[in-house]
């Protein structure tokens, strides 16, 4: 008879072992307790005219920390092995120009490197509510993700302000000092944004990474630059060498995304979008203008988290931009698009390509 374990790794909590013990050590760090230490939080000693001064040490002393214009902060330096179970993070002024920046294991390059709004799949800087297991935006920008993010010698976590305005960040990061299997994978995520997409090419959402693992994740920031239905373009994933053709095509974009026919409802004289947003997919910004307004913006996410795509060499994923013209003929978009890809694999990935630059990333 084979004894039970009371221990377990920690990053696949669910209602059903919710209640196995474990004996790994819980730790948060936020602008309150800055190392995650045991007891060391809420020591922050208050000034003379700040708004605990009357109750002093202990009483919200440093909630939330400065980052000036041109300035990297140190969110986390994290000694492990352990996990990072969740994030949480909010700003004034959320938008593209404060960027997100992710170390496993002493690696120099990252392996998440994303404007904040876009890693929590508010790409475009306006707050709209997410309700899904991996990603969670609640009032008023409240960003939440719940991505499991296993690392065996270190974690270090920073945020750049590359904007020309001072910005303030709120954040909590919740993890676990523990022993990590050696099949757990190191979490990446990547964003692009090509403005305006060229004519007749795809949007490439992911390309260069080479190793084993598995992606996990999209999410699409998509602003088109003509009126009339912009979704027909497929999805494809290629997989370990595929060259021309893909293993993987979609049939739609919307498709992809979860919804169909358009993301409209109601009659076809009077159709509207209608948004969503469910535990593995969501369309949750519409414009308020009618289905053929000039110039919208929407966003989108799908998680691969029942189904992931799984590779052993490499994998490359890129989308079509597709519209209607006149006689039933499809019209390639040069659209402006943005993206993140989520991924596991067992090795931090190469450099990514270079982020774009503070213009480039403005949304205008």
């Amino acid at each position: 008879m084979n004894t039970p374990t009371t221990s377990f790794s920690g990053f696949d909590l669910s209602l059903g072992n919710l209640s196995l013990l474990s004996h790994a050590q819980t730790r948060s760090i936020s602008a309150e307790n800055r190392t995650g230490e045991k007891g060391q939080g809420a020591m922050a000693s208050e000034t003379s005219n700040g708004p605990a001064r009357e109750l002093g040490r202990g009483w919200k002393v440093s909630p939330c920390v400065g980052i000036e214009a041109g300035e990297t902060f140190e969110v986390a330096s994290i000694d492990g092995p352990g996990v990072i179970q969740q994030i949480w993070m909010t700003a004034q002024g959320v938008c593209r120009h404060l960027i997100l920046r992710v170390y496993w294991d002493g690696c120099e390059h990252p392996a998440i490197e994303c404007p904040l709004c876009d890693f929590f799949a508010n790409g475009w800087g306006r707050y709209f509510p997410i309700a899904s297991l991996a990603v969670c935006v609640n009032p008023s920008n409240g960003f939440n993700c719940y991505w499991p993010m296993p690392f065996r010698k270190k974690c270090r976590i920073t945020m750049e302000n590359i904007g020309l305005e001072n910005k303030g960040l709120f954040y909590q990061v919740n993890y676990s000092l523990q022993e990590v299997p050696e099949h757990a994978a190191y979490f990446h995520a990547q964003f692009r944004r090509t403005n305006p997409l060229p004519d007749k090419t795809e949007y490439t959402i992911l390309d260069g990474v080479e190793g084993w693992g598995h992606y996990v994740g999209t999410t699409m920031a998509w602003g088109t630059h003509n009126s009339g239905w912009w979704g027909e373009g497929e999805i494809k994933f290629f997989l370990d060498d595929d060259c021309e053709f893909p293993t993987i095509c979609g049939t739609g974009t919307e498709d992809y995304f979860g919804g169909a026919w358009c993301f409209h409802v109601g009659p076809v004289e009077a159709r509207k979008y209608a948004d969503y947003t469910t535990p593995y997919s969501g369309f949750y910004q519409v414009p308020a203008a009618n289905f053929h307004s000039t110039l919208p913006r929407f966003g989108m996410y799908r998680w691969h988290i029942m189904d992931p795509v799984r590779f052993e060499k490499n994998i490359k994923v890129t989308m079509q931009a597709l519209g209607w013209r006149s006689g039933g003929r499809f019209l390639p978009l040069q659209d402006d698009i943005a993206s993140v890809a989520y991924w596991y694999q067992t090795h931090a990935a190469k450099p990514f390509p270079k982020l774009p630059s503070r213009d480039e990333l403005e949304i205008i």
